[in-house]
């Protein structure tokens, strides 16, 4: 039996190239009969339901027809991943929400600063290749917590290893739930709070019943869908504008046309000095500190997060995790080497095609945002014409027409809306949605999965039933997954900040909390388990304690650490003195900014909250380093695991249970 197993799972991976060939064709011939409907008055409602739907079906197939009752399949599908779809699966789980929807909106919004966070993300898979990933593929653990455990000796290493990874992957998880919400509330009409449990039921139904393995395959078929959605609509732009449809390519000219439409702006009085930042302009956005700060952060957090380093468990081989890396990043370098042609393309359109449009001739597009909040004109929600021209009108000396003062458009709608501004086949817009659904699904299978999995195998089996069957184990791991994907929804509907926010958030969490253990763990045999536990402790600590007093009682922040101002975190600009604003009886109604989900507020060194891995991770090396010089250490038993960890060759160090 177990021979049939083995030779079906060999053809099964045999026949993925023409399993997905034949998947991609599909659809892309999907979206090609989708814009004949559209050309023969499909309604694009009708259009926007098929496009949604049709892809949670395929994603839902998948994940029932890959469920599984064995726990290393469930954990890690089975260690069978090839490295060329591991890293197609790693592309997926990594772009989400906060890459597709908003990473070309921040990109629109700070210009040339924005690129800290593209060039964050993108080096901590060199990080992931050399330092960690492989290592962690060698020791043979199921997830992180099983690392420290290991090799610091217990279960308060694990047990802290568990605190981090729910508190960084919560953090992720509920971003990608908003996002989804966001596009289902849009392209399904549903309000957003029912949207955001409408899009969990995808998000559980890929990765309930076949855990690792289901979300695997799942999240390949994810990654073909959302990079073909991600470029579809650039290509188009590039194609009609400038005659090559590359938009890399294009790009430049782009970006000229976009600074002279500036000028024009502003001779034309369609736009101020103080609210038109140079798109190409460095540190108007954020400091020098906090610009390489953010850069830092995002790359250690990369190379931290416990979803992105699970995807390495699954590989056949350490010599394949290497591969896996490299693949990933050529997945994930086709999106992020587009996004900044996305988003100059993007604000191109909506400074020809919304700045300067007579109000009474707005496109009724734009009005489905505004009932969602998501974009302003004249300082109210652009909810109907009528709304738009009242809001104007109240405003003294209005020319009528929607100035760049007037327009306010958040940032995680930039990439959505895009084909709409321009004028594309609703079609595109559909396949754009599709896409962000793709990414936001993806990742939050892995972030779900890194959570249940951390909850079921190292708190219930490794701490509580040891003796648990497979079955239970398995029960229990689909139950806890349940129980957070709704907890997380329900804290998504809350709205509680914008996506690039949260999951900044998350990995200097991850940064501070795992970071210095991992590589210390793997890099010196000295690193004694009270080193490595007061290190989490203090990194992981400090830089909770900083996010938490800086975004929620910026009040503390005067009276103990004298933070004297409120910053917005895309200018880098006072926005209030909060001694004063705390000092008034109704200071969030009298200073709104307080209240605004991305208000940012700095402390210490004027370091941006989303930043603060940069304060826990040297504070836990530094105690790592020295409380492991202080005590006695480790065993010569483990020091031997320790080398062997870091060849690449030989058994694995953790053999896995067969029952």
């Amino acid at each position: 039996m177990a021979t049939e197993t083995s030779a079906s799972s060999s053809d099964f991976i045999k026949n993925l190239g023409k399993m997905y060939g034949t998947y991609t064709g599909g659809f892309i011939a999907f979206i090609l009969v989708l814009a004949a409907l559209e050309q023969f008055g499909v309604p694009n409602k009708i259009l926007g339901y098929l496009f949604v739907f049709f892809t949670l079906a395929v994603y839902a197939i998948i994940g029932v027809m890959t469920r599984t009752a064995q726990v290393s399949e469930y954990y890690v599908a089975g260690r069978r991943v090839p490295a060329f779809y591991n890293g197609m699966a790693t592309g997926a789980d990594w772009m989400s929400a906060a890459s597709f929807v908003g990473m070309a909106g921040t990109l629109f919004l700070l210009g040339y600063d924005g690129l800290a966070w593209v060039l964050g993300w993108t080096g901590g898979f060199v990080l992931v290749s050399i330092l960690i990933g492989p290592y962690l593929r060698k020791f043979g653990a199921y997830t992180v917590p099983d690392f420290l455990s290991f090799r610091y000796g217990g279960n308060f290493a694990r047990s802290l290893g568990v605190i981090v990874l729910v508190a960084c992957s919560f953090t992720y998880v509920t971003a990608q739930i908003y996002g989804t919400g966001l596009i289902a509330s849009r392209f399904l009409g549903m309000q957003f709070e029912v949207a955001v449990f409408a899009g969990l039921v995808g998000i559980l139904l890929c990765a309930m019943l076949g855990g690792m393995r289901a979300v695997t395959w799942t999240q390949i078929a994810q990654y073909v869908v959302l990079i073909i959605a991600y470029l579809t609509p650039i290509v188009i732009l590039s194609t009609k504008k400038y005659g090559i449809p590359i938009p890399e390519l294009t790009y430049g000219q782009a970006i000229a046309d976009i600074t002279a439409r500036e000028q024009q702006m502003l001779a034309t009085g369609l736009a101020t000095v103080a609210n038109l930042k140079p798109h190409i302009a460095p540190f108007i956005n954020y400091s020098p500190l906090n610009f390489f700060a953010i850069i830092m952060c995002m790359m250690v957090g990369t190379a931290s997060l416990p979803h992105i380093l699970m995807r390495y468990f699954t590989t056949p081989s350490v010599r394949e995790a290497r591969q896996s890396v490299a693949w990933s990043l050529l997945f994930i370098f086709l999106l992020y080497f587009s996004a900044p042609a996305y988003a100059a393309f993007s604000k191109l359109e909506v400074y020809t095609n919304i700045i300067g449009r007579d109000l009474s001739a707005i496109r009724p597009w734009l009005f489905n945002w505004g009932e969602l909040g998501l974009i302003q004109i004249c300082g109210k929600n652009a909810s109907s014409i009528d709304a738009v021209i009242a809001a104007c009108k109240a405003i003294a000396d209005h020319p009528g027409v929607v100035r760049l003062q007037d327009f306010i458009i958040n940032t995680d709608v930039i990439v959505l809306s895009t084909p709409e501004i321009a004028g594309l086949p609703y079609v595109i817009s559909g396949l754009v949605a599709a896409g962000g659904l793709a990414a936001a699904l993806s990742t939050a299978d892995g972030l779900l999965l890194a959570i249940a999995n951390a909850l079921s195998h190292d708190v219930y089996y490794k701490m509580i039933d040891p003796n648990a069957p497979t079955m239970r184990r398995l029960t229990v791991a689909r139950a806890l997954l349940v129980v957070v994907a709704v907890i997380a929804a329900a804290t998504a509907a809350t709205k509680p900040a914008d996506i690039l926010a949260m999951v900044g958030w998350a990995f200097s969490l991850a940064m501070a909390g795992n970071f210095p253990a991992l590589v210390m763990g793997v890099w010196w045999k000295r690193t004694t388990a009270t080193g490595a536990i007061c290190g989490i402790i203090a990194g992981f600590g400090l830089c909770l304690f900083y996010l938490v007093t800086t975004r929620y009682f910026p009040g503390a922040g005067v009276k103990y650490f004298g933070m004297t101002s409120l910053t917005n975190p895309l200018t880098g600009a006072p926005l209030v003195d909060i001694a004063k604003a705390m000092a008034l009886p109704n200071a969030m109604e009298s200073f709104p900014t307080l209240a605004h989900p991305m208000a940012n507020k700095v402390g210490w060194f004027d370091l941006t909250n989303i930043a603060c891995g940069l304060l826990g991770t040297p504070l836990g090396f530094v105690v790592i380093y020295v409380v492991s010089l202080l005590g006695k250490e480790p065993s010569a038993e483990m020091q031997a695991y320790v080398d062997d960890i870091r060849k690449p060759r030989g058994r694995t160090v953790l053999e896995e249970k067969t029952t």
